[in-house]
């Protein structure tokens, strides 16, 4: 027949805490520990300045103690414990613990209490304490896990609003450049609307990063390597302190693959701060790319072996290195070796890495630093250019006085959309509203193209639509969206199927007026004014 041992899950080593000033009781106590087959080491007071000094030096994983002894009790131990750590098990071991006093021993924080009169609870008793707060201590992990993401989740919410108010910020910022650098002859005037534009665009490509990497993102696409990387690098502007250089380099910057472009960023970001982490001194963080071809003896026993061509992301630093033993754990859910970490981000590094069939290497020594490489296959590649807006000659984006209805709210981005179509040759109509815009209409006629903001707010963008369609307009319609805006070209129509034209905001001048040309030679000027 087995042995009691031998039906019991079997426990790690524990340490216990035993607080009991007799020697023969607290003999007695582990033997009923021995005989069920944990295995311990044990750390024996019975008085309050030991017992302090033990707690904080030997880091017990339960404590057992006797109710009362002289100069010391059980409550003021458990007092004491509770000021100390509120995960770490308690039980009273005692033999004249009465019913109610017991009952108040639970109330106070207690885990449970034994008789010294029927010992033989006492081993169920750590067993199930010690599962118990193993499970406190995971709930407590994934609770602060959950209350992290929803901060990101709310961030994400906080992010999607402000970008709107941001875009209308830059938008007069891209129209203002561009309409500058037509004074060539006053060098003074050219220079600074390179400046304010280049500033307006560089802004704009702040919010669509950051956006980005809060909202995240769940399809494949085409991941060009410059284009991440210089994501990586927005993102990272202004965390990298003074005492550390930042250095970058793409190697091959038409390199294109296929794989989840924000994924891939949270996992260059969080391999960035770590080794920002491990240079408390200041050093140098490199990240770097490009190619690398990789045969069946690189990969590992558990990883599937495909050889090929593939793109290699390395984040190295030159910090204070990894022991052989971190080394061996960094993986693991919930390891860290910072104090407020959570453990996760290496170990969903790996994980998002593995979902593009990729692999990860990593390399450290004490004292000069760690080295941390992604691969990612590379499917094919793509012109740089496929993408990009054609972009018709200054000469054909002349207008000849088409009357354009121009409708959006907020008023400097009216004025300088206004200004920029005149400039053109446009003959443009201002109104700050769906409402006040078919007031016009009524009064002045269909005009000939209606240019319009996509988040108008009292009389929505569709209501406008829906409006201008009964008043018999039969034109095309360019309509300013944001790039992430949920919406698509179903939703934003015209009923009776006229083309609607989306052009992201906010939208530099030679953007906008290749919509409107594109826009009025679709629908054919005149057909609608009377």
């Amino acid at each position: 027949m087995p042995d009691k041992s031998s039906q019991q899950r079997t426990l790690p080593r524990i340490r216990v805490l035993q607080v009991e000033d007799s020697p023969l009781d607290a003999e007695l106590m582990l033997t009923e520990l021995q005989a069920d087959g944990i295995d311990y080491e044990v750390r024996l007071v019975d008085d309050e300045p030991s017992y302090v000094e033990t707690l904080k030096s030997f880091k017990p994983h339960i404590v057992l103690s006797d109710l009362s002894m002289p100069g010391f009790s059980g409550q003021r131990a458990l007092e004491l414990l509770r000021d100390h750590s509120q995960d770490i098990p308690f039980i009273y071991v005692s033999a004249t613990l009465g019913e109610e006093a017991a009952i108040a021993a639970l109330r106070e924080g207690a885990t449970d209490y034994i008789l010294k009169q029927n010992p033989a609870r006492l081993a169920s008793a750590v067993r199930r304490a010690l599962r118990e707060a193993d499970e406190q201590r995971a709930r407590a992990r994934a609770e602060a896990e959950l209350i992290r993401i929803q901060r990101f989740e709310s961030l994400a919410m906080l992010a999607g609003g402000l970008s709107h108010d941001l875009r209308n910020l830059l938008q007069p910022l891209l129209l203002a450049g561009e309409s500058l650098q037509d004074y060539q002859d006053d060098p003074r005037l050219a220079r600074l609307g390179a400046l304010v534009r280049d500033c307006g665009r560089r802004g704009l490509e702040m919010v669509q990063s950051m956006l980005s990497f809060a909202r995240g993102a769940h399809r494949a696409e085409q991941v060009k390597v410059k284009a991440l990387i210089d994501a990586l690098s927005l993102l990272l502007q202004g965390s990298v302190p003074r005492t550390m250089t930042l250095d970058i380099e793409v190697t091959d910057p038409q390199l294109t693959f296929e794989g989840n472009h924000t994924e891939l960023q949270q996992c260059l970001l969080n391999l960035c701060l770590n080794a920002m982490q491990a240079m408390p001194e200041g050093g140098i963080l490199r990240v770097t790319t490009g190619r690398a071809k990789l045969d069946a003896r690189f990969f590992l026993e558990h990883e599937e072996a495909i050889p090929g061509e593939y793109v290699r992301f390395s984040v190295a630093d030159t910090g204070v290195g990894m022991t052989e033993e971190v080394r061996a754990r960094i993986f693991e859910p919930f390891f860290t070796t910072k104090d407020d970490g959570t453990g996760l981000g290496l170990h969903l590094c790996r994980r998002i890495v593995y979902s593009h069939g990729g692999v990860m290497r990593m390399d450290s020594i004490v004292g000069e630093g760690s080295c941390f490489d992604m691969y990612i296959p590379l499917v094919r590649a793509v012109d740089e250019t496929a993408d990009d807006e054609s972009i018709e000659n200054d000469a054909n984006l002349h207008g000849n006085a088409e009357h354009v209805l121009l409708v959006v709210e907020e008023a400097g981005q009216l004025t300088l959309l206004s200004d920029t179509l005149d400039a053109w040759g446009y003959e443009v109509h201002c109104s700050q509203s769906g409402t006040a815009a078919l007031q016009w209409i009524e009064a002045c006629g269909l005009p000939d193209l209606v240019v319009m903001d996509g988040d108008l707010s009292l009389f929505t963008s569709e209501r406008t639509l829906a409006a201008l369609s009964q008043y018999g307009y039969r034109r095309g319609v360019v309509v300013l969206c944001r790039a992430d805006d949920p919406r698509d070209s179903g939703k934003l129509h015209m009923p009776d199927g006229n083309r609607v034209r989306r052009l992201n905001k906010p939208a530099g001048t030679r953007a906008l007026l290749h919509a409107v040309r594109e826009s009025l030679r679709e629908g054919g000027k005149g057909k609608s004014r009377h």
